[in-house]
């Protein structure tokens, strides 16, 4: 099991203010391959604008203090925003979580379709989530 850092998700109120910024200040853009394609059925809906530098991408997301509620799990990773690893294998991930007492929320592919999410707090209650791609 190796882990990989994939993406920051950093939430807002304007996604489209965050998406200028990081376009125009910092130069990433939204035209590399790779980025994923919402679920917006299954529990979160809000917007979403995909930036990278080729390498790490950057998750703009809409704010949504009720999506942990709405999809009936306990870490909700998009009312503050979360760092994200993606695995090559998710299920020795988890166990590893479980042998050490670590609660998590596993999303499934409720909000990406074609990857297995979970999240779950550091010690200080960063969240941070890890994928797989199905």
């Amino acid at each position: 099991m190796k882990l990989k850092l994939h993406h920051i998700n950093l939430c807002t109120e304007n996604v489209d203010r965050m998406d200028r910024f990081y376009r125009d200040v910092l130069g990433l853009d939204a035209e590399s391959g790779g980025l994923p394609t919402l679920e917006k059925k299954k529990g979160y809906a809000g917007d979403v604008a995909f930036v990278t530098d080729g390498d790490i991408q950057m998750h703009l997301a809409q704010k949504d203090v009720h999506a942990g509620f709405n999809t009936g799990q306990i870490v909700n990773p998009v009312s503050h925003g979360h760092i994200a690893y993606r695995t090559d294998d998710l299920a020795a991930f988890k166990k590893q979580l479980e042998d050490q007492g670590i609660p998590y929320s596993d999303w499934g592919n409720a909000a990406v379709a074609g990857w297995s999410q979970i999240f779950f707090y550091d010690p200080d209650g960063n969240v941070i989530e890890v994928h797989q791609v199905d």
